[in-house]
């Protein structure tokens, strides 16, 4: 029986663990510091999964617990996620990751490739599926010209203030609120603030969203496309109230003595926030995706556009973030499994799925037959 180590067992770790355990010749063992979420991930499975108690931060803890994994699944908070990598290539653990960490994991391919270890990262919706979408994309244009990228992850009850819920970890959707946006104009990488640009979409069965710059695009920038954006959307309002949060300093790093009390501001905002974006029990999420890549195809302009629209399971209590995020991640631990992913050894970012159009059909269908449905079509564009 092969072992499946599943670092972090939140609402998109549990999914992941969950989903891998269906397989009769998978032990799946998911690892975690709050006894709580443990306790849960117990309950659901009903001790089909195992758990341990062990805190990741030390280093030594990750080797330990992974000691006798096939694959490891990082799906650590994005602060750890780097670290957990650089463990896990030390001692030879091949990888699937969806920390979304602001490191460029792709600095750990040549350790990896050396110790012959497999990693994919970045492994989830957006990052994930969108970049193996946008790379298929401009596979199929004779030239690609440009790349949009939209996603959110949305509560269906829109409650005042924020009119949002966040289905992990706040510090991570934070990082999109604070860290400068990398675009593509004209063929050279540009910064944007985030929450910048804002402009408006209608989504049939959502309604008006508002999208805002946000630093998405991560390992496509070497996409041979020269103009790109990713854009995370929210409910109309929404990013003038985050900013207004920024620009009162509620995000930042920097230590601020409040009487006897010395602490990062950002910290405390994230203890307020996961409170106030806390999904209520029974109530459900939507996530809502976009990927449309525009070109020259056979003499005429086009754009391929592949639409998500994900809704929470309430058979199995899962969120739609948690399901879209996690099943991608799930199917590719088991590809690297069965030894299909025809990767080398090394690190490797999602749109290296799409130069296989045997996998890239595999993943589209697996994720069909969990409910997580892609609308492609072609639209024809004028030309520019």
């Amino acid at each position: 029986m092969r072992n499946v180590i599943v670092l972090g067992g939140g609402l998109v770790g549990s999914v992941i663990a969950e989903d891998l355990a269906r397989e009769a010749d998978l032990q799946v063992t998911v690892v975690d510091v709050d006894e709580a979420v443990l306790g849960v991930v117990s309950k659901r499975s009903g001790q089909r999964i195992r758990t341990v108690q062990s805190d990741l931060v030390d280093q030594a803890n990750v080797v330990s617990c992974c000691k006798q994994a096939d694959v490891v699944i990082d799906a650590v908070p994005g602060w750890l996620g780097f670290r957990v990598l650089s463990t896990l290539i030390s001692e030879k653990k091949s990888f699937v990751d969806i920390a979304f960490m602001p490191e460029d994991a792709g600095r750990l391919s040549k350790a990896a490739a050396d110790a012959g270890v497999l990693g994919v990262v970045d492994c989830g919706v957006a990052p994930g599926m969108s970049n193996v979408l946008s790379a298929r994309g401009v596979a199929d244009l004779e030239k690609a010209e440009e790349l949009r990228i939209y996603v959110g992850g949305l509560p269906q009850v829109r409650r005042w203030p924020y009119e949002y819920t966040a289905v992990f970890s706040p510090i991570d959707v934070l990082e999109e609120y604070t860290r400068p946006a990398r675009l593509v104009e004209n063929g050279k990488v540009v910064t944007r603030p985030a929450l910048s640009e804002v402009e408006h979409l209608d989504f049939e069965g959502v309604g008006t969203l508002e999208a805002f710059n946000s630093d998405g695009l991560r390992s496509l920038i070497s996409l041979p496309v020269p103009d790109m954006k990713e854009k995370t959307m929210r409910y109309p309002g929404h990013t003038e109230l985050m900013r207004a949060i920024r620009e009162t300093g509620l995000l930042s790093y920097e230590p601020l003595k409040v009487g006897d009390v010395e602490l990062r501001p950002i910290d405390l905002t994230c203890k307020l926030l996961k409170r106030a974006w806390k999904l209520p029990e029974g109530e459900g999420d939507i996530t809502v995706m976009r990927v449309k890549i525009t070109g020259m195809s056979q003499g005429k302009r086009v754009s391929h556009v592949y639409d998500l629209l994900d809704r929470y399971d309430p058979a199995t209590g899962h969120t739609s973030m948690a399901r879209t995020t996690g099943f991608p991640c799930a199917i590719v631990a088991r590809m690297m499994l069965q030894g299909t992913l025809d990767l080398p050894a090394g690190v490797h970012f999602p749109e290296k799925l799409a130069t296989n159009r045997k996998v890239l059909d595999a993943l589209l269908v697996q994720l069909a037959e969990r409910n997580v449905v892609f609308h492609h079509r072609i639209v024809a564009e004028p030309a520019a």
